[in-house]
C-alpha cells in the first residue's frame, strides 16, 4: 500500500522588487489582550506611531476571526518577532470547544513536522563539535543502517536524509499506525524499495528523520528526546514535550479537530511515534524563543550555542521541490530541516506541520529580522498561510495582497464542486466478485508494513491492519474498498483487489495487492 504525497502550495514565494524598509519595532511595553499578550513599543507610542501598530493589531484580529470562521478553526496562536523583539504573542478561540477553554500563550499544540527543524539543528551542533560530518555515509555512524538498495545504503549521508533526497518515497504507513518502536521502524527500512536514484529528486521521507535522530542518539549517548532537551530546549527556556501521553497530561493542552463537508468535529488524538520527524508538542511561547534563536543565527543570551556558519547552512537550498500556483511565490526548495523560497522578493525560510487535527507554520525572513509562527488545533488549512502572509506584507511595508479573499474564493469553489459522486460514477455497476467471499479471506504479510487480515462476517469482508479496522465494501469485479474516514487514521477509499488462485496441491490461496488512494499525512 502507498500513501500519496500531500499536495499544497508553500506559504509564500517571489516577485523581484527592491526591498522597502521594514516597519521599525523597538523595545517593548506590553498591554493585555484577551487570551494572550499584544505588545506595542513605548517609543512608537511617544512618536505617535503606536496608533499605527494598534491599527495593525486590530486588523489582524479581524482577519484571524474571519479566517477562523471560514475554515472552522477552533483555536489559533500567533507570535511575531522582529528586529530582536517580540512584537506580538497571542491566542485566539478555543483549545477545547466543548469545554469552552481558551487558547493562551502557553497552550500546547502538536507542531508535527516543525520538529524537523529541531532534529536538523541538534545535528548541526554535533557538526560544529566535529563529532559529525554531514557528508559521511550514515553507516559510518549507524552500521546497522540497512536499505533495500545496497548501493544507496552505502552512499546515503546525513545530509541526504535531512533534505529528503534518499530515493525513498514516503512509505508513511510503516510508522503511521503508531504501534511500532523506533527500533522496529528503523529495522523496517531495509525492506522498503526506492522509487528514485539517490540525490536525483526530492521525496518527502519521514523515516529518514527517524534515522537522522538515531545518528544523534549514537553520537551523543542520549535518547533523542534527552539530546534535544539538554542541548537546545532547556538552554532556551522552552517547555517542550515529546509524546501524546505528555501532551494529554498538560493542563493547558489543545485538543484536535477536523472538518468534513464544512462541518467541524472532534478528531482522534493520534500519536506520532516517529518523534524526530514530527513528535514535538510546544506552545506559541516556546516557538517565540525558537524564532529568536534562529534569527540570531544560533546565539542565545550572549552565548553562541550554534556557529553562524552552521545556522546559515541549515537554511541553504539543497533540492528543488516544486513550483507555485501564485505569481508572488517563487519555486520551493528544501534545505536541512527547513524549506526555502522567495515571497515578493523576500527570502523566506519555513516549515509547516500537519497531522489529524493539527496545522502549524513557522516562517523566518532572515534579511528582515522577522519571524512568524502560527499554531492551530484543526487539520491543515490555509489560515496559517493567510495570517503569515498578511503579517509579512504589513511589517515589510508592502501593499497588502488579499490572501483571505483568494483562499476563500478557492475554498468556496471547492465546496460548491465537491463531488464525491464522481468517485461512485467510476464504479462499474452490476458486477460481482468472481469467487465466494470466503476465498478472499486470509492474512497477508509484508516485511516492512506488517500483517493485514481479511475476514468474513455477516456476509461482508472486514479489513484489519495493526490495530486499525473497517468493513470493506464491494466496488466492482474483484475490487473492494475501505470507507472514507475523515478524522480517523484509515487509508480512506483504499482499493483492495484480492486475486484468488489455486495452488498445485488444490486448496485455494489468495494474494493481495492494494493501492492507497488516500489523503496523506504530511506534517
Amino acid at each position: 500500500m502507498r500513501v500519496l504525497p500531500w499536495s499544497s502550495s508553500p506559504p509564500f514565494q517571489p516577485s523581484h522588487r527592491p526591498n522597502p524598509p521594514c516597519v521599525p519595532i523597538e523595545p517593548l511595553q506590553q498591554s493585555s489582550r484577551r487570551h494572550g499578550i499584544c505588545y506595542a513599543s513605548e517609543q512608537l507610542c511617544d512618536r505617535g506611531e503606536g496608533e499605527g501598530m494598534a491599527d495593525l493589531f486590530d486588523r489582524l484580529d479581524a482577519l484571524v476571526v474571519e479566517a477562523m470562521s471560514e475554515w472552522k478553526v477552533p483555536g489559533l496562536a500567533v507570535v511575531v518577532v522582529q528586529n530582536g523583539e517580540t512584537v506580538l504573542r497571542k491566542g485566539y478561540g478555543d483549545r477545547d470547544v466543548e469545554s469552552g477553554l481558551p487558547v493562551t500563550e502557553d497552550t500546547h499544540f502538536m507542531i508535527c513536522s516543525i520538529t524537523k527543524t529541531f532534529t536538523s539543528t541538534g545535528l548541526a551542533l554535533l557538526v560544529d563539535e566535529r563529532l559529525l560530518d554531514w557528508d559521511k555515509p550514515v553507516r559510518e555512524y549507524l552500521p546497522q543502517f540497512r536499505l533495500h538498495d545496497p548501493v544507496a545504503m552505502e552512499r546515503i549521508t546525513v545530509r541526504d536524509l535531512l533534505c529528503h533526497r534518499s530515493g525513498l518515497p514516503r512509505h508513511d504507513w510503516v510508522w503511521m499506525p503508531g504501534d511500532l518502536s523506533r527500533e522496529e521502524m528503523f529495522a523496517a527500512m531495509r525492506h522498503l524499495e526506492p522509487s528514485k536514484d539517490i540525490r536525483t529528486s526530492f521525496q518527502y521521507q519521514n523515516l529518514g528523520y527517524l534515522a537522522a535522530g538515531m545518528v544523534a542518539e549514537r553520537i551523543s549517548g542520549l535518547s533523542w528526546e534527552e539530546f534535544i532537551r539538554n542541548r537546545l530546549s532547556n538552554k532556551l527556556g522552552m517547555h517542550l514535550t515529546f509524546s501524546l501521553e505528555e501532551l494529554a497530561a498538560r493542563s493547558n493542552a489543545a485538543v484536535p479537530y477536523f472538518v468534513d463537508k464544512d462541518v467541524r468535529q472532534r478528531a482522534e488524538l493520534r500519536p506520532i511515534r516517529n518523534t524526530p520527524a514530527g513528535g514535538i508538542n510546544a506552545s506559541i511561547r516556546d516557538l517565540d524563543l525558537w524564532l529568536h534563536f534562529h534569527l540570531r543565527q544560533g546565539e542565545w543570551g550572549g552565548i553562541r550555542l550554534l556557529s553562524s556558519a552552521r545556522a546559515r547552512e541549515l537554511q541553504q537550498q539543497h533540492v528543488y521541490v516544486s513550483d507555485s500556483e501564485f505569481a508572488e511565490l517563487s519555486d520551493l526548495y528544501y534545505c536541512l530541516g527547513f524549506g526555502s523560497h522567495f515571497y515578493r522578493g523576500e527570502r523566506v525560510v519555513h516549515h509547516s506541520g500537519g497531522w489529524i487535527g493539527w496545522g502549524a507554520l513557522i516562517s523566518l525572513l532572515p534579511e528582515r529580522g522577522l519571524g512568524i509562527a502560527v499554531l492551530s488545533n484543526r487539520d491543515p488549512s490555509p489560515v496559517t498561510n493567510i495570517v503569515t502572509n498578511f503579517l509579512a506584507d504589513e511589517l515589510c511595508a508592502k501593499t497588502a495582497i488579499p490572501w483571505l479573499d483568494r483562499y476563500r474564493d478557492k475554498h468556496r469553489r471547492m465546496l460548491e464542486h465537491l463531488d464525491r459522486a464522481a468517485h461512485d460514477r467510476a464504479r462499474r455497476p452490476n458486477t460481482w466478485p468472481s469467487h465466494d467471499l470466503a476465498e478472499y479471506c486470509g492474512e497477508y504479510a509484508h516485511p516492512a508494513y506488517g500483517r493485514l487480515a481479511i475476514t468474513q462476517a455477516d456476509g461482508r469482508l472486514h479489513w484489519a491492519y495493526r490495530g486499525l479496522s473497517a468493513t470493506l465494501a464491494h466496488r466492482h469485479y474483484d475490487t473492494f474498498e475501505l470507507p472514507e474516514a475523515p478524522g480517523r487514521l484509515l487509508p480512506g477509499r483504499c482499493q483492495v483487489s484480492p486475486a484468488a488462485v489455486r495452488s498445485p496441491s488444490g486448496p485455494t490461496a489468495t494474494a493481495l495487492s492494494a493501492a492507497c488512494r488516500s489523503r496523506s499525512s504530511r506534517w
